[in-house]
């Protein structure tokens, strides 16, 4: 037979824009068809609405927009079949749906079997489960559709190989976390295998709120060996091509995208998610506070390489605790990075708060109160340029810290998106010191010098937490794994050092609920993945 050519529509879609998303698909699948030869273009999960929709699932109107999207795909589909996702309210409750899309007809709707209901996903509030696989014949290629978590259990696969099925096409919004994409080659090839048939994964891409997808469609044939991968945090439209023999249908090898490393995934990851929560928002650029330590350094680099040093402006705030290194650390960084770059003292506004609440304070000792206060004096000062410029702040604090509170409520916690929040602090070095081999924006003494919060004289974080070798352990063990504080202990943990950080963990809580959100890169972060109530009488232990 002739080449069987199928397009993997790698496609960053705006959730809710459904006309949007519908004439992506329409741009799309002209240049398969024209620019590709494609007999068939594949996209991700839930195409037409973007990836999650949430409640936007809940509203009247939602049916009839995906009627007529539906409607103009049916018009754009003459000489090549599109493979879709999209929410189908049916009789029996909301469906997750795949259709194939075919000259002018819609010749099958597939609905996904099994819903993740686990980690960022929430599937079983909106959607009911299929039971059947769905096939249909392009060109003589017999086609099973499956969506997403569908590949991760035994049944869709086999169901598709007793169908007949000559390749499934497996539609995804799978987002990123550490090691997501090998986790993925290595289903998909054990998958293959067992049905016996190629396997194309297409996935989304792009940022949506704080989740990342990775995009990496690949496609493997029935012996498992991986014949292509899209560019990882890129859309992208790429083509295979396949013939039908006696090994059945055998895809060619293709380009195979580069496997990003540990480093620069988790790094692109960080800057795709702070492109589009910008850029989806239609905020003009962004502001930070830029302090001369190293969680600030890693964001402001991170920013820049997001939206270009036209959008980004940092601002140096000093107070009388504040170093000499720290400026001109920050100053150094600005010009190398070509941002806008500001120094606006916070001692006239922190000694004008002070002043009127003199009184309220008479008798009572300085303590935390007033390191807070010049927190909250440099929250006021980004928040003003932010309402004045419509400038998206940029918060800077990172996992390890948000962790065990370790930071200031309407102080370094105000702003609009959180580039560090899933990122531990030891791997905010890691990632800094990875950022300057690529070019050396940040300066060497933010990363050699012990971290500071600089709200006191000589002060260190260390005189409050641990080292955070230690305490990034600790959090992820207890955080990341649920580990019990006796098997945290175990692992060789001091026992008072772990009881202090797990109850700093528990009663911080609602701080974490205030806090701006930020981009996910590991399998528990705060926000969708890890839910625990403010107000509980849970005590350590198991």
């Amino acid at each position: 037979m002739s080449m069987f050519v199928t397009a993997l529509a790698q496609i960053n879609p705006l959730v809710g824009d459904i006309p949007g998303n519908t004439q992506l698909v329409v741009q799309a699948a002209e240049r398969s068809k024209n620019e590709l030869g494609a007999q068939v273009v594949v996209f991700p999960e839930l195409t037409l609405t973007g990836y999650p929709p949430e409640d936007l699932l809940l509203r009247p109107s939602l049916e009839v927009r995906i009627k007529a999207a539906i409607e103009v795909l049916k018009a754009h589909s003459q000489g090549i079949a599109l493979v879709v996702g999209y929410p189908k309210q049916t009789a029996a409750g909301l469906m997750n749906m795949a259709a194939i899309i075919y000259n002018g007809r819609l010749l099958i709707e597939y609905a996904k079997q099994h819903l993740p209901n686990y980690q960022v996903f929430d599937e079983k509030r909106y959607f009911i489960e299929g039971q059947n696989i769905a096939c249909a014949e392009i060109e003589g290629i017999k086609v099973a559709l499956t969506v997403c978590e569908d590949i991760w259990h035994d049944g869709p696969a086999q169901q598709a190989k007793q169908a007949g099925a000559d390749v499934m096409f497996n539609l995804n919004a799978s987002p990123f976390h550490i090691n997501k994409q090998s986790e993925r080659e290595q289903l998909l090839a054990k998958r293959a295998v067992q049905a016996g048939m190629p396997i194309v994964y297409v996935n989304q891409v792009g940022g949506q709120d704080e989740l990342v997808f990775d995009g990496g469609s690949m496609v493997v044939n029935s012996c498992g060996t991986l014949v292509h991968r899209a560019p990882l945090f890129a859309t992208s439209l790429t083509a295979v091509s396949a013939q039908l023999g006696s090994r059945g249908l055998w895809f060619n090898a293709a380009e195979l995208a580069d496997n990003a490393g540990y480093l620069p995934s988790v790094y692109q990851a960080l800057v795709t998610g702070v492109r589009d929560y910008v850029n989806k928002n239609r905020f003009k650029g962004v502001v930070l506070g830029l302090s001369g330590g190293i969680d600030s350094a890693l964001t402001l680099a991170i920013a820049v390489d997001a939206l270009g040093a036209e959008r980004v402006e940092a601002v140096m705030m000093p107070f009388k605790y504040t170093s000499m290194l720290s400026q001109n650390d920050a100053a150094e960084q600005a010009s190398r990075m070509g941002v806008k770059y500001r120094s606006i003292s916070i001692e006239p506004i922190f000694h004008a708060f002070s002043t009127a609440l003199a009184e309220e304070f008479e008798g009572l000792a300085a303590d935390t109160t007033e390191e807070n206060l010049q927190a909250r004096s440099r929250g006021v000062v980004l928040m003003a340029i932010s309402n004045k410029k419509g400038a998206l702040v940029l918060t800077t604090g990172n996992k390890s810290e948000l962790a065990v509170g370790y930071c200031t409520l309407y102080g370094d916690m105000a702003g609009g998106f959180d580039v560090l929040k899933d990122v531990p602090k030891m791997l905010v070095f890691e990632l800094s010191k990875y950022r300057n081999t690529v070019s050396p924006v940040i300066p060497e003494s933010v990363i050699s010098r012990p971290p500071s919060a600089e709200l006191a004289p000589d002060q260190v974080d260390e005189d409050s937490l641990p080292p955070y070798e230690e305490l990034d352990e600790i959090l992820r063990l207890y955080i990341e794994e649920d580990s019990s504080a006796e098997a945290v202990i175990a692992a060789g943990f001091d026992s008072e050092a772990v009881h202090r950080i797990l109850r700093l963990v528990d009663i911080n809580e609602y701080k974490r609920r205030q806090a701006a959100i930020g981009p996910r890169i590991t399998q528990r972060g705060f926000g969708r993945d890890r839910r625990y109530p403010m107000t509980n009488g849970w005590q350590l232990g198991n």
